[in-house]
């Protein structure tokens, strides 16, 4: 589970995030990605739209990559299963599921680890 300190519930965080950062998008998921130097943690919101599907397959969608977050967020580098290509401090991700993401979800793991190394290098440069 991700910690609440590190997720994004303000929807002016949202909206600032996804209007100014920078996109990486793939077939089932797109991350929205701004660097904030001021704050010192990563945070991390979702969006899943009625577009993947009923209430049931968007908290299955949305459980499945809160995981995957969490996952990169919390776990410490160099321990195995932590990022290749960390975050900075102070960055804000918006995880945005497309409808793909409720249609093949064993390749939403593998999709979000590369969204996410790609987004570590992009804030890196």
């Amino acid at each position: 589970m991700l910690p609440r300190g590190l997720r994004m519930l303000n929807g002016d965080e949202f909206a600032d995030t996804v209007r100014h950062g920078r996109r990486i998008g793939g077939p089932s998921l797109v991350l929205h990605v701004r660097r904030l130097p001021d704050d010192p943690s990563v945070h991390v919101g979702f969006v899943v739209s009625k577009a993947v599907g009923n209430a049931v397959t968007r908290n299955r969608v949305k459980r499945r990559l809160r995981h995957l977050a969490a996952a990169r967020v919390s776990a410490p580098s160099g321990s195995g299963c932590g990022p290749s290509d960390p975050l900075p401090a102070g960055s804000r991700v918006v995880v945005r599921a497309l409808p793909a993401a409720a249609g093949q979800p064993d390749r939403l793991g593998a999709e979000f680890e590369r969204a996410w190394a790609r987004a570590g290098r992009s804030l890196a440069s």
